[in-house]
């Protein structure tokens, strides 16, 4: 069977964007980070990138955007890899260490003078519009334009790879969490001083427009994986068409009285056997392709649901 190969990231991958030899120079700094934490930058980045587009920033803007969410995780450089990677929930002494990687980052940013530009991805992008975030606990007046897109794609990623979706069924979900982070915290019953400042703004944690495009930006994905499973399914159907033909040359060769006449129905059958296929086992290759036909086809209908759900989602 021919192998089917989708990638998730496939039309958000930075590699498409054209940043320019002296800029991917300036982000070796992340050869540093572990894999897990180098991965998320590149995911953040790219999604950075889409919104930008999305948005209709200029291009100059969009590539300043882009580098400065590759970079914006750069400080858990120096987070202890127990606390950076505990598979559990953080005490509160350990969640206060992982919050040091913003500003960390931000000087780790202005003490290179090719990073300094860029110093605003580690600084902001856990800032929140209602005054709730850190490390500054600034608010939406505070917090610049890339800190706001950049806090909106790094969520959207955390929570995709924190639940391992390996395909966009589900995600409406995510969508609904950042969603709510939209909306003021008026009925937040404050536990601390940062709270009482969030339930007094009209403003949610994340902005509202940048989430709408978010939206956007995963129904087309969806509709690009769509795409990708039909030219799957399509080929698969191609396959169990010929295995039918097969078989019914296969079964008048069974009720053949004569060597003659089964003989003529074998040619016939190897006319649509394909290498690798013989009188062995095409059945089971014919079952393989009738069970991922039945598969696929059931993944592109939950895909198609999961777009309908999405696309009822409404941001205020």
């Amino acid at each position: 069977m021919k192998k089917e190969i989708f990638d998730f990231y496939d039309r958000t991958s930075l590699k498409s964007y054209n940043l320019d030899k002296t800029m991917q120079d300036q982000l070796s700094a992340l050869g540093s980070l572990d894999v897990f934490t180098r991965k998320h930058c590149e995911n953040v980045a790219a999604i950075t990138c889409r919104l930008c587009e999305y948005l209709h920033c200029s291009k100059g803007f969009t590539e300043y955007c882009t580098i400065c969410a590759y970079m914006h995780d750069i400080g858990k450089i120096f987070v202890p890899p127990e606390v950076l990677q505990k598979p559990g929930k953080l005490t509160d002494e350990e969640y206060n260490i992982i919050k040091t990687h913003t500003s960390i980052g931000y000087e780790m940013c202005m003490k290179d003078a090719k990073l300094r530009p860029y110093a605003a991805g580690p600084l902001y992008h856990h800032e929140a519009l209602d005054g709730s975030g850190y490390p500054n606990g600034v608010s939406k007046k505070d917090i610049p334009y890339e800190g706001q897109i950049i806090r909106v794609a790094d969520e959207y990623d955390a929570i995709v790879s924190k639940r391992q979706y390996k395909t966009h069924i589900g995600i409406s979900d995510t969508l609904k969490i950042l969603i709510d982070n939209t909306k003021p915290r008026e009925q937040v019953k404050p536990s601390d001083a940062l709270e009482e400042i969030a339930k007094q703004s009209k403003d949610g944690k994340d902005n509202p427009a940048i989430v709408k495009v978010l939206i956007k930006v995963v129904l087309d994905d969806i509709a690009y994986e769509i795409e990708c499973r039909q030219g799957y399914i399509e080929y698969l159907q191609q396959n169990i068409k010929r295995f039918k033909k097969i078989d019914k040359y296969y079964q008048k060769m069974l009720d053949s009285k004569t060597e003659d006449k089964k003989n003529y129905y074998l040619e016939y059958m190897k006319m649509y056997l394909e290498e690798g296929e013989t009188l062995g086992n095409f059945q089971k290759i014919r079952d393989e392709y009738n069970l991922a036909y039945k598969t696929k086809k059931e993944k592109v209908n939950n895909l198609y649901n999961e777009m309908s759900i999405i696309k009822k989602l409404k941001v205020k």
